[in-house]
Parts: structure tokens; C-alpha cells; sequence
């Protein structure tokens, strides 16, 4: 099989290696699957650079998570071959390649009528922020909200399911046309925070109340303007830090504004609360099937796309989704 593999810590788009590599073998509660889709997230360059919390020995495949169809399972899980499954990869035998390794007891079903792009673009962005806001956060209807970095692929995710949930949603992006993105994935104010001044317009429309809730995946310098439009009992819910500057908060500030700084480390949910997230998927792939929420993909990308892919991921040049999809195999062209 073909697969990518990290021959040394760094930039993936100079690191990796194209290779044919025999197929990975299941251990104890995995299942090898025939991968039908692979999303690229920011936490996959982090960890090809050696800077995400779970360390990889290089050589490794890349690639966090994969949907595709069970090919073997070890003895002890109860997947079966043949059932389509999305959830994360392991022991570096990842998604971008053209089969994976997935933990069984992490990885969830498909339903029929999705199909595994869909699944897969939906599943991190989400499955993060629907254990954000409606977890983490509470989220009420009614509440206002602003999303951070609100063109990507979490930030549609949170834009989409906080209108979802009846809130006022705020959502502010790097540029006029992520902006308008936002706006088109339901937002009900769209600010371009490098033309605009931010702080100045969420305080307008909300009438110098400030928000509920903010959602912030990029962390850096937009952080202390984000935590000063947290009106009273509001919640910072610190998903990540994209901009690559990690913030923090004066402890006064929180104090006397009385709000919460909130952390929200998506992939500690499937080791700590799996009932939560088998909940949290279930209700996400009804909302999918009945139409509710749709995940932006702005592109779907060949094996031979993947480091030029990930290069663009990181200068925050993509918007929603950018998904792996390979080449169907040579019995099935």
C-alpha cells in the first residue's frame, strides 16, 4: 500500500516520504481499515513537528483519524469486517495512507446514508464543538456567542451549531472573504478582525453587553481582546491555539468580570467520558442525516496533494475542510 511517512520531526511538506509499505497489522483492539477518507488538522503538522501532547517515534504515517471500511480486527473487538467506521488512527500507522490502524473502542459507525467523507469531515470539528458549547459551555438558547477563526473547520462547526441552538452568533475571521464564509454558514454578524475593529463592533451589537460564550481556537493576541467582550458569567472556552502563541488570563480580570476560562481537549473525552462522545456522535449523525448541520468542504485532495495540503493548512490559507480522499482500488476503477 502507499502511505506518507514522517522520515524526520519537522514540516510535514519537507518531511514526508512518499513509500509502498506492507499493510499494517491489527493488535489487540484495533481494526485495519481500507481508508475512504483522512481529514487534515492543525494537530497533524504539530505532531509531524514533534510539538502535539502525543509523541510519535519517526518513521510514522500521519494523519490523526480516518474513515473507511473494517478490512481485519484483532480477536477482541467487536467491529466486523465490512462495517464502514471513522475514529482516530494508531500507533503512527495513520490516515494518510492507504489503509490505517483505528482504535476499536474509539471508533464509531457509520450510519447508512452518510457517507464517509461526510463522516469524517464532520467528526473532529463537530465532535469538538458540540462537547464545547453544549458540554463544556452549557450553551442555552437565546445566549450570544462569538466564534474565533470562524472560516475553519471548527469555526463553521461552531457557528452552525450554536444557530443551531438558538443563540446569537458573532463570528470573526482573517479576511473579508472568510468572513463572508461565516456569514453564509449562518452567522449572524461577520467581522473581518484584520480590517475591523472587533472589540468595537461586538460591543455595538450587542449593546455594550458583551457575549456568553466565546469559542477560541487560535489563542494569541486576539485572546485578550476576546476575554474583554465576556459579559458577566460568560465562558472562554479555550479550544486551541492556531496563531502558535499560547495566552493566558490575569487572574484580576477573571475575578472581577466573574467569568470562566474553560478548556476543551477533545481527544481526552474518548479515553475519560466514551458514553459522553458515543452521545455526543450519536446526536451529531442524526443532525447530519436530518439536514441540521452540514460541514463546509472546501476540498477534497489526492494522495500525491497531502504536504502541499498541509503547507496551506498552516499559513491558515484553507477554509472548513480539507479531506483526503484516495484513489479507489484497482478492482473497483
Amino acid at each position: 500500500m502507499r502511505a506518507w511517512r514522517a522520515r524526520a520531526l519537522g514540516d510535514p511538506w519537507h518531511t514526508l516520504e512518499a513509500q509502498d509499505l506492507p499493510s499494517p497489522q491489527p493488535a489487540a483492539g484495533c481494526v485495519r481499515v481500507q481508508v475512504e477518507a483522512t481529514d487534515l488538522n492543525f494537530a497533524d503538522i504539530l505532531q509531524c513537528r514533534g510539538a502535539y501532547q502525543v509523541k510519535r517515534s519517526v518513521p510514522f504515517t500521519p494523519g490523526m483519524n480516518a474513515a473507511g471500511t473494517v478490512l481485519e480486527a484483532a480477536a477482541d473487538v467487536e467491529l466486523d469486517v465490512g462495517q464502514r467506521v471513522v475514529g482516530p488512527t494508531v500507533d503512527g500507522a495513520g490516515g494518510f495512507a492507504e489503509q490505517a490502524l483505528l482504535l476499536a473502542d474509539q471508533s464509531h459507525r457509520i450510519p447508512a446514508g452518510i457517507d464517509s467523507v461526510a463522516a469524517m469531515a464532520m467528526h473532529v470539528t463537530y465532535g469538538t464543538a458540540w462537547l464545547a458549547l453544549h458540554h463544556r459551555a452549557r450553551l442555552q438558547p437565546g445566549e450570544t456567542v462569538l466564534v474565533l477563526a470562524a472560516a475553519g473547520g471548527v469555526g463553521t462547526a461552531a457557528v452552525q451549531m450554536a444557530r443551531a441552538h438558538g443563540c446569537w452568533v458573532a463570528a470573526a475571521a482573517g479576511s473579508a472573504a472568510k468572513a463572508q464564509i461565516a456569514k453564509d454558514m449562518g452567522a449572524d454578524l461577520a467581522i473581518d478582525y484584520e480590517t475591523e475593529d472587533l472589540y468595537g463592533r461586538v460591543m455595538d451589537a450587542t449593546d455594550e453587553r458583551g457575549v456568553d460564550v466565546i469559542f477560541d481556537p487560535v489563542g494569541g493576541k486576539t485572546f485578550a481582546t476576546a476575554r474583554r467582550l465576556l459579559a458577566w458569567e460568560g465562558r472562554l472556552l479555550v479550544i486551541g491555539f492556531a496563531s502558535g502563541d499560547i495566552p493566558s488570563a490575569p487572574a484580576n480580570h477573571v475575578l472581577v468580570k466573574n467569568y470562566a476560562v474553560v478548556g476543551v481537549h477533545m481527544g481526552a473525552y474518548r479515553r475519560r467520558r466514551p458514553a459522553l462522545v458515543k452521545r455526543c456522535y450519536e446526536d451529531l449523525h442524526q443532525r447530519l442525516l436530518a439536514g441540521e448541520i452540514k460541514p463546509l468542504l472546501s476540498a477534497k485532495i489526492a494522495f500525491d496533494e497531502i504536504p502541499e495540503a498541509l503547507r496551506r493548512l498552516a499559513q491558515r490559507r484553507t477554509s472548513g475542510r480539507v479531506v483526503f480522499v484516495p484513489a479507489p482500488a484497482d478492482d473497483e476503477r
